[in-house]
């Protein structure tokens, strides 16, 4: 499919810009290209956790943390539930150890992926019930958990809080006014609530857990600064729910990282230490450590992680990191082969043309079904739900492109389900199996997306020679970190630059090493990580087979455009630039 590049054209003074911030004028630039005012721009700079919006701001958090200081007070048996993501983890593991550290008599559970399905259901209900616990308090779930709750709350007397970031469950009246559909606890923390004055609506379930801890914390007289040791986990959250990483998020997740990166706590260490990992980055969080922990939830028991979160052990905790490190091995082996399995399903089921896939894969494993969603979309540009399940009643996940909110869509066809939740770019369903092709049809008939909606867009910061690039504008982009979801790594173009040399490396031998030469006749090393034979295909087309050989003997001369990032490689204690290409427009 063909891909827009689209140049940012955001105006402005960026020299002058760059003197009043104190920055290059690149980076003036790309902080104007993310929206920023010059303030903002400061403020993005300085990144401070203290400056983050007030936590009393959330809707119910005040009533809800003098309850709890009352329960804690009187040793009623408290359940924490929370979910079997990462986001749900470190939420659960964050209320276990604020609470813990009060005094409270506590414990928590977590559902199982296959048995249970997401958040809280009547099994784990009746199961503190049975247990004598008098409050539940939900994680990263229960907004969605209507029936649920009112049978905690009628039929066994519990007293139930709610802490979640999902969208809020809502119904359309005949003049198209949304009414919102709150679970009837007797407390719902949620930014997204109705009427809540919380400003920065995309923080995650384990940031409200935080936050909800805060204002306790508060409420009892406690010093808040003692759960300061809890924000690396709401960094953990933050980046392994893809949350934007800008305002607080960005606050969180920079201090978060910076506390990662000198960690005591025994768990996290023996996690990092399982990976061979020294200088733990956002990248790290969401494609490294991360995954370990949510394959605890997705293969196994989400308590595993909870139980190396808790480990006060040294070998045990090692011992139990390497589990999870065991079964992310395997999770990448089932995902691999679902991606392929669907893919065949996709080309040979009659509907490749559709503009939401829903595709149906009976015995995949349900525990990549969200993975196995996410790569295909990013393959083929489209909103994708996996269905799995060879019951009367399936389960599917889904992930979405920019241009449909998942969570909408499947609310105008909510009859179709016995239970759906999640937000605009994920969602999570379960429905009778007699129910996938009609779902497939509803979904399809007004998608509303277009083939503009559906070209994948590149989009490059400026265009920037290579020449330009120095340690020093190295260092300074180094400011921008750390890049997620909401602040990308910034990605530069270069127009016309002679490839003078290309090697293959790598075990496999399938990506580049480059030697590139800009208008100012400087040489420059790149690499290229996407596919080397497909690059080359692609050369050898454009130029011909003789310059490809001149290419491989370092003689080339063809003139070549790409996006790229720049970085500094160490190697034996020599500091040397290197382009890192990210595409190339051939």
């Amino acid at each position: 499919m063909d891909k827009k590049w689209v140049v940012m054209a955001k105006s402005g003074d960026f020299r002058q810009i760059g003197k009043s911030i104190g920055t290059d004028p690149v980076v003036a630039r790309l902080l104007r290209n993310r929206g920023l005012s010059p303030e903002g721009m400061v403020n993005f700079l300085n990144p401070d956790t203290n400056k983050s919006p007030n936590s009393h701001l959330l809707k119910d958090v005040d009533r809800a943390s003098i309850f709890m200081l009352a329960q804690i007070e009187q040793k009623s048996p408290i359940r924490i539930i929370g979910d079997y993501d990462i986001d749900g983890i470190n939420a659960t593991y964050i209320l276990y150890r604020a609470l813990k550290n009060m005094g409270a008599d506590v414990d928590y559970d977590i559902p199982d992926r296959v048995k249970d399905g997401y958040g809280i259901n009547r099994r784990l209900i009746d199961k503190a019930a049975a247990d004598g616990k008098k409050v539940i308090v939900t994680c990263d779930n229960g907004i969605s958990a209507y029936e649920e709750i009112r049978y905690a709350k009628e039929d066994l007397n519990l007293s139930v809080v709610v802490t979640d970031h999902h969208d809020v469950p809502y119904e359309t009246d005949r003049e198209g006014e949304r009414k919102e559909i709150l679970p009837p606890a007797d407390f719902v923390i949620d930014p997204k609530r109705e009427g809540d004055s919380y400003p920065f609506k995309e923080i995650c379930g384990a940031m409200v857990a935080f936050k909800y801890m805060q204002v306790l914390y508060e409420t009892s007289g406690e010093d808040k600064t003692d759960l300061d040791d809890l924000i690396q986990f709401v960094a953990f959250a933050t980046v392994g729910d893809v949350m934007p990483l800008i305002s607080e998020n960005r606050a969180f997740v920079r201090e978060g990282l910076s506390r990662m990166n000198e960690t005591s706590h025994v768990g996290l260490k023996a996690l990092i230490e399982a990976n061979e990992l020294e200088e733990i980055s956002a990248y790290h969080l969401g494609f490294v450590l991360g995954p370990c922990v949510n394959a605890a939830g997705r293969l196994d028991s989400a308590l595993k992680a909870m139980e190396l979160f808790t480990c006060t052990d040294e070998n045990e905790a090692k011992a139990k990191a390497k589990e999870l490190v065991t079964l992310n091995e395997r999770r990448k082996e089932l995902t691999a082969e679902g991606v392929e399995r669907a893919a065949e399903e996709i080309a040979a089921g009659g509907h490749a043309d559709d503009h939401v896939y829903v595709i149906f894969l009976p015995d995949l494993n349900e525990s990549v079904a969200g993975i196995v969603a996410g790569r295909l979309k990013e393959r083929y540009d489209r909103p994708v739900f996996v269905i799995t399940g060879e019951g009367d009643e399936v389960k599917g996940s889904g992930r979405s492109i920019e241009a449909y909110s998942m969570y909408d869509e499947l609310n105008g066809v909510k009859e179709l389900f016995a239970k759906f939740g999640g937000h605009p770019m994920a969602a999570g369903f379960s429905l009778p199996k007699e129910n996938v092709s009609v779902l497939r049809q509803r979904l399809n008939e007004n998608d509303g997306l277009t083939e503009d909606d559906m070209t994948p867009r590149k989009v490059l910061d400026m265009v920037m020679p290579i020449g330009y690039v120095s340690e020093e504008l190295i260092r300074e982009l180094s400011v921008l970190e750390p890049y997620g979801m909401g602040n990308p790594k910034p990605l530069f173009a270069e127009n016309k630059a002679t490839l003078t040399y290309a090697m293959k490396m790598g075990r496999d031998k399938n990506f580049l090493k480059l030697s590139l030469t800009g208008e100012d006749g400087r040489p420059v090393e790149a690499v290229y990580f996407n596919d080397a034979d497909d690059f080359l295909d692609a050369y050898r087309e454009r130029f011909g087979k003789e310059e490809e050989q001149n290419l491989l003997s370092g003689k080339g001369s063809g003139k070549v455009s790409f996006s790229y990032y720049p970085n500094l490689n160490e190697y034996n204690g020599k500091k040397t630039i290197q382009i890192v290409i990210d595409e190339f427009l051939i």
